[in-house]
């Protein structure tokens, strides 16, 4: 018998059963629109033993690692059966890509992967990498997972392995585990990824976020949010995209953007998250912002405050690729309170939590972007004098009430 195995095998079990039972703590470092928590609720350590191990003793008896599992970032999320599902991009350490979900009963702790990933048809034209689904329970009834599909560009000389053309892929389920895989979406743009399906119909047809691109890594003429319909979903075919979010110089979106989750529906309008990405000397930074569209109108943004929403912060910054934060997945509850999925640095997956009056508040009452440094300081101005007008009102109110 193999003593040591069965020693060292007990002690990952436990060190696991600690990390899945840990109480997630709220953040003290609260700004009024979201609160952050200490703990991400899912790393590579979340992933089960027995995917990662051959747990027997016979075939492995240095109990080593049969499986490797590099990273577990940007999920789609769902509520489903009163449980907060997240379907999680796993990264092995051969870097290929994969889907599996996890479940939690409060949505900020002891998320559990199901036991098995998921198994994605492939396409008639084999995936190299599948990565970045964003969950849509659409109002025909089925949920779709719509996904960066990746393969090799075979135009690109052989003396460059990391050429790829990268298309939206399309999956549909009705229980997030048998999912029938739909052709990918078809557009004029030579690349997309990001791409997000409205949760309604819109003109009685399917209605698609994208994000034209001309190359696999730089927008080139291409970029900003766009928009199109397609008559299905089966064969989605968009003629015509619309750029409603564009790429702006000088901003958190100047190099490229793309929406995060699916919009969330409201009675002011449709709150989107996104991702904004500029360029600096160490490299790309990512951060995510928000932005409402019209009821009636879509396409049409009526609100967008100004800078980020949420930034990369202390060891968020720190990964396989630094200075990163990426969403493609958030649940608002009946009751109004929205749970953020965000992943830090492609490596481990966070939760903040707000509120659908406190998002609204955010985006409606937070000033726009200028785009030059003088409005800038104008919103700022404006900002100041009227808390020491107010300061003053109120500084004279409590005299009155003290009686001095």
């Amino acid at each position: 018998m193999n003593n040591n195995f069965y020693v060292r095998l007990a002690k990952l079990e436990h060190e696991q059963e600690q990390l899945f039972g840990r109480i997630n703590e709220k953040s003290d470092d609260y700004n009024g629109i979201y609160c952050r928590y200490k703990y991400p609720v899912l790393t590579a350590a979340h992933t089960p033993l027995f995917w990662r191990y051959d747990l027997n003793a016979e075939t492995n008896p240095y109990l080593m690692q049969r499986f490797g599992i590099n990273a577990v970032l940007n999920a789609g999320a769902i509520k489903w059966n009163d449980k907060y599902l997240v379907i999680a991009r796993v990264e092995a350490t051969d870097r290929k890509s994969f889907f599996a979900v996890a479940e939690s009963s409060n949505g900020i702790d002891n998320f559990r992967f199901w036991d098995h990933p998921v198994t994605m048809p492939e396409a008639d034209v084999p995936d190299t990498n599948i990565y970045d689904m964003r969950l849509v329970h659409h109002e025909d009834g089925w949920i779709y997972g719509l996904f960066c599909t990746e393969r090799r560009d075979p135009s690109a000389p052989s003396t460059d392995q990391s050429a790829a053309i990268a298309q939206c892929g399309i999956a549909r389920t009705k229980d997030l585990k048998k999912w029938e895989r739909l052709s990918d979406l078809k557009t004029g743009s030579p690349q997309q990824r990001n791409v997000v399906l409205h949760p309604e119909f819109v003109e009685g047809k399917y209605a698609f976020y994208t994000r034209p691109q001309d190359k696999f890594i730089e927008a080139g003429k291409g970029g900003g949010i766009g928009f199109g319909l397609s008559n299905t979903i089966e064969n989605a075919i968009v003629e015509k995209e619309v750029v409603i979010d564009p790429k702006v110089y000088h901003t958190v979106y100047e190099l490229k953007n793309g929406l995060g989750p699916a919009p969330i529906r409201t009675d002011k309008g449709w709150l989107h998250l996104a991702h904004g990405v500029r360029n600096t000397a160490a490299g790309l930074r990512y951060v995510l912002y928000m932005f409402m569209t019209d009821l009636e109108d879509v396409t049409k943004v009526i609100y967008q405050p100004a800078g980020y929403f949420l930034a990369p912060e202390g060891e968020e910054r720190v990964g396989d690729v630094s200075n990163v934060v990426f969403s493609n997945g958030w649940i608002a509850d009946d009751d109004g309170k929205v749970f953020i999925y965000y992943a830090s640095s492609d490596t481990r997956l966070h939760v903040a939590t707000s509120t659908i009056e406190r998002l609204l508040d955010y985006v409606t009452n937070t000033a726009p972007d200028g785009f030059r440094s003088t409005e800038t300081v104008r919103t700022l101005n404006g900002l100041i004098d009227k808390n020491l007008s107010e300061q003053l009102v109120n500084i004279d109110s409590i005299k009155k009430i003290i009686g001095k």
